[in-house]
């Protein structure tokens, strides 16, 4: 995504809206996207802008089930091309509400042909499946409405054990946590690290798995054949401790480092550095939020020579020194 509105569009967000929808599903997103780009313009003034909208079949003011009232941006036969488009959950049955409201499904169709990205929240997947976009690939939906789905759509892959899908461009998400870590996920790509991290402080719960981590990635395995890079992988995830270099990680796996350096960014999309340094970030923080070992003793399990080590990491990395995280994060847990 780009990062300097220098001649740059906005990045275009539609969000659909419709009877029944669950407002939250609606209001987390649009206040996630935009803490995301008020933080990045604070401190990059060029970074790139956000065009949201609302979009519905008609004009028409729409009742949730909250009682609040949403009135779309713009009428489905004015909607302009978007990048990302958000299909918000719905409370109940949502087959009623697809039923009258065809038109939004044919033009989400339209907008994946045309290279959109689209996000599913819930019973929100629904319209998604019904374009038959989700024919044949992973999906996940509420929990409550996993027996109809497949009902209704045998031909999707469902993964209900799954909080977050993605398939090529598009992603569904079973709840509104789940969507949360989808919309800081986007922010990081849009963003950074370091705008992600503001927001999921703000509204997300830090002792979640990361994004990563907690989806159903289709195809996973057949874009990452590199076996002996999955066995470093998997020696690195189980060896957090060492504080063997790369170098030397390499040499006991029998190739140099400029080689292993080469297949990992080519197997993974990642550097290898950046990494095994995420996987010892990560554990830190669950050490911090459910352990009482000292900063000193977390920095020994993770692999840093001493404190002052991964205090420099951490507050690079989250913003927050690791006592400032350890009691941000009890404060949320226990307030």
């Amino acid at each position: 995504m780009p990062t300097n509105n220098q001649g740059q569009e906005p990045i275009k967000i539609a969000l659909l809206v419709y009877p029944h929808m669950l407002a939250t599903s609606l209001t987390l997103p649009l206040e996630m996207l935009r803490a995301g780009e008020a933080y990045a313009l604070r401190h990059n003034p060029q970074a790139v802008t956000l065009s949201i909208e609302l979009v519905g079949q008609t004009l028409a003011s729409i009742d949730s089930r909250a009682g609040v009232t949403i009135k779309p941006d713009v009428a489905l036969d004015e909607a302009a091309m978007a990048d990302i488009v958000i299909a918000p959950s719905l409370w109940r049955n949502p087959r009623p509400v697809l039923r009258t409201n065809l038109a939004l499904v044919d033009w989400l169709k339209t907008l994946w042909q045309q290279g959109s990205t689209l996000i599913g929240v819930g019973t929100g997947a629904c319209f998604l499946a019904e374009s038959g976009l989700l024919d044949h690939h992973s999906a996940t939906t509420h929990w409550h409405y996993v027996d109809q789905f497949k009902r209704d759509y045998p031909k999707v892959v469902l993964k209900p054990d799954f909080f977050i899908t993605q398939s090529e461009r598009i992603y569904c998400a079973a709840s509104l946590n789940a969507l949360a870590d989808i919309v800081v996920h986007l922010i990081d790509q849009f963003y950074g690290r370091s705008a992600a991290n503001h927001v999921e402080r703000n509204f997300s719960h830090e002792i979640r798995k990361p994004y990563e981590e907690q989806r159903y990635l289709e195809g996973a395995v057949d874009r990452h054949p590199d076996e002996l890079i999955a066995q470093i992988q998997f020696w690195m995830r189980t060896n957090l401790s060492s504080q063997a270099t790369l170098a030397q990680v390499a040499q006991q796996f029998g190739i140099s480092q400029r080689t292993f350096t080469r297949r990992f960014k080519a197997a993974t999309g990642t550097r290898a550095t950046e990494f095994w340094q995420q996987l010892k970030i990560n554990a830190a923080k669950e050490l911090l939020s459910s352990s009482n070992l000292s900063i000193q003793e977390i920095a020994d399990m993770v692999g840093y020579l001493d404190q002052g080590h991964l205090t420099r990491i951490f507050k690079q990395a989250l913003g927050a020194t690791p006592t400032e995280y350890r009691a941000m994060v009890r404060k949320k847990l226990f307030s």
